[in-house]
C-alpha cells in the first residue's frame, strides 16, 4: 500500500542549497526552483538569507536558515548570537546543529540549556525551530538522550543530519526519534535523499518534511506517477 501523504508532496521538502561556494546566481536559480515549485522552505546558511528573503518576496516560501553549520561546534552564546541575526534578516525557520562534543560528554545539562536558548529565540520571534543531531556520528542511546530533551523543551522539529556528515538520514533513526518524541515533536529527515522511493519511506517512518537538493526531481517523479490519476 503506498504512503497517503497529508499535504502535497511540494509542501514537505525544505530545497536546500548549502554550499560553500554557492554564488549569487546558484540562490537565485534555487529561489526560482523555490517559487515555481512552492517548496516549504529554502534551506541556506544565514549568510545570504537577506539576499534569498528579497528574492522570494511575494510568495509563501520560508527562509530557513543554518545555525553552527555543520559541525555545531560554536558556544550558545555563539549560535544564540547567530540565530537573532538570521531572524533579523528574514529567517522563517532556524535549523540548529547540536554540541556533538558535549553529548559526547554525556553533557545533558549542556545540550538541554543550548536547545532552550535558540527554541525560545525561535518562540519570541514566531520563528520554527529544528534541531540538528547529525545521527551519523550517534549511538542509538545519544538519538534517544537528545529525542528525550527535544520532548522537555518542544522545538518544532528533531532532524536527522546536516547532509554534510558521513552518512544521512536512515528509516531506523526516523523511527526511533519518532517513537521517542511522539506526538510532541516533528521528525526532518535529511541527507541523501535522491529520490521518491526514499522520500517516501522517510514519511512513512515518521517525518514530516524532508531537507534535499534534490526537491525539483523528486516532485517531477511524484508527478509523472500520478499523471493519470
Amino acid at each position: 500500500m503506498e504512503t497517503q501523504l497529508t499535504k502535497p508532496i511540494n509542501k514537505y521538502i525544505d530545497h536546500t542549497l548549502l554550499k560553500a561556494y554557492a554564488s549569487n546566481q546558484d540562490f537565485i536559480k534555487v529561489c526560482e526552483e523555490c517559487k515555481t515549485y512552492d517548496f516549504m522552505m529554502i534551506a541556506i546558511n544565514s549568510s545570504p538569507v537577506a539576499f534569498c528573503k528579497e528574492q522570494l518576496k511575494g510568495t509563501d516560501v520560508h527562509v530557513g536558515a543554518a545555525i553552527g553549520f555543520p559541525l555545531g561546534q560554536t558556544t550558545i552564546k555563539t549560535k544564540v548570537a547567530e540565530t537573532k541575526d538570521a531572524i533579523a534578516n528574514g529567517a522563517d525557520e532556524i535549523d540548529y546543529v547540536i554540541n556533538i562534543g558535549q553529548l559526547k560528554n554525556k553533557n545533558v545539562e549542556y545540550l538541554e540549556e543550548e536547545m532552550r536558548s535558540i527554541v525560545s529565540v525561535c518562540r519570541a520571534h514566531n520563528v520554527m525551530s529544528k534541531v540538528i543531531f547529525e545521527n551519523c556520528y550517534l549511538e542509538k542511546e545519544e538519538i534517544v538522550i537528545m529525542s528525550e530533551i527535544a520532548k522537555r523543551v518542544k522545538p518544532d522539529f528533531i532532524k536527522t543530519s546536516t547532509g554534510f556528515g558521513t552518512s544521512g538520514a536512515t528509516i531506523e533513526d526516523v523511527k526511533l526519534m519518532k517513537k521517542t518524541v511522539g506526538q510532541d515533536v516533528k521528525v526532518k529527515a535529511a541527507g541523501g535523499i535522491r529520490d521518491l522511493a526514499t522520500f517516501m519511506a522517510m514519511i512513512e517512518a515518521g517525518a514530516e518534511r524532508i531537507g534535499t537538493s534534490n526537491g525539483v526531481q523528486i516532485v517531477e517523479e511524484y508527478r509523472a506517477l500520478h499523471a493519470h490519476d
